[in-house]
């Protein structure tokens, strides 16, 4: 099984096709009306080993994971990375996905903050239907709201701004060619999301040219950007701080130790991993 990268968010085909042509004498005199086409998305499909259940995009490459017997479980070890903004906020108001995958990290931001609002956006409408089937998300309730939606739309939309104190971003196509949102105008958008302490993860894939020019964009667009070691061969989350923080790693360590016994997350190992960039 090739696992190199948990990740979710078709590329829409947005090209245009012809409009109706119901008048074809009107139609020699006048261009025709283009219709938009609806957006067309790689297959949804499914594979399962060792009692782990793996979400494709018609391809080999892994999009999510579940396993079976603990379907809230962050199962691999990039999306478990993606929840070290716990290390700086222990009760966050706002929590948003930015593509959805398997849930992992809607289902456990869920389960794990009760007071918390959780949001996910997915494009995407197959991958919200087989998440509900067959990756145990629950129905939308008064705190969880899922979004079938371009993810740019949403993140550029001024009444987001400022309401999120936890976004994590995990933006790939089929292809896993690089992150599908990648410029400084979105991280701008997105940094103006977050509130004032508010934490930005990213899915990046350090071994493609996509991981340096993300790199830049981010840090072009917030305060403080740094990333954690890579893992199955290819991942580096990448985290992403609204406004500057000093790093205190004995009070880190002090809160990984908390998050371990009230989650099981190794992060102990992300501030390990955050005390590498220094």
């Amino acid at each position: 099984m090739l696992i190199k990268r948990k990740s979710i968010e078709a590329q829409a085909n947005t090209k245009a096709g012809p409009g109706p042509d119901k008048d074809k004498d009107r139609a020699k005199s006048k261009p025709k009306v283009a219709a938009p086409r609806k957006p067309r998305f790689a297959p949804v499909t499914l594979s399962e080993q060792d009692g782990v259940r793996y979400l494709h995009f018609g391809t080999e490459w892994v999009q999510g994971a579940m396993r079976i017997r603990k379907p809230d479980w962050i199962e691999l070890e990039y999306a478990q990375q993606m929840m070290s903004w716990m290390l700086f906020n222990q009760a966050p108001q706002h929590i948003v996905q930015l593509g959805l995958g398997t849930a992992a990290l809607t289902k456990f931001s869920y389960r794990q903050f009760p007071k918390a609002n959780v949001t996910a956006v997915e494009l995407n409408p197959s991958v919200i239907a087989i998440c509900h089937s067959m990756f145990k998300l629950p129905p939308e309730d008064a705190r969880l709201s899922l979004l079938e939606m371009d993810a740019n739309d949403f993140i550029h939309d001024e009444q987001r701004h400022a309401t999120i104190d936890a976004l994590q971003v995990d933006l790939y196509d089929a292809t896993a060619r690089g992150p599908m949102l990648d410029t400084p105008e979105f991280y701008k958008a997105c940094r103006d999301s977050l509130s004032e302490n508010g934490v930005m993860t990213v899915n990046l894939f350090g071994d493609h040219p996509s991981y340096a020019k993300n790199l830049k964009a981010m840090r072009y667009a917030f305060d403080q950007v740094i990333s954690l070691p890579e893992v199955h061969d290819g991942n580096v989350v990448a985290i992403a701080f609204r406004n500057a923080v000093e790093f205190d790693f004995p009070s880190l360590y002090e809160r990984a130790e908390e998050i371990k016994a009230a989650t099981k997350l190794p992060a102990k190992s992300w501030v390990n991993g955050i005390k590498s960039n220094f």
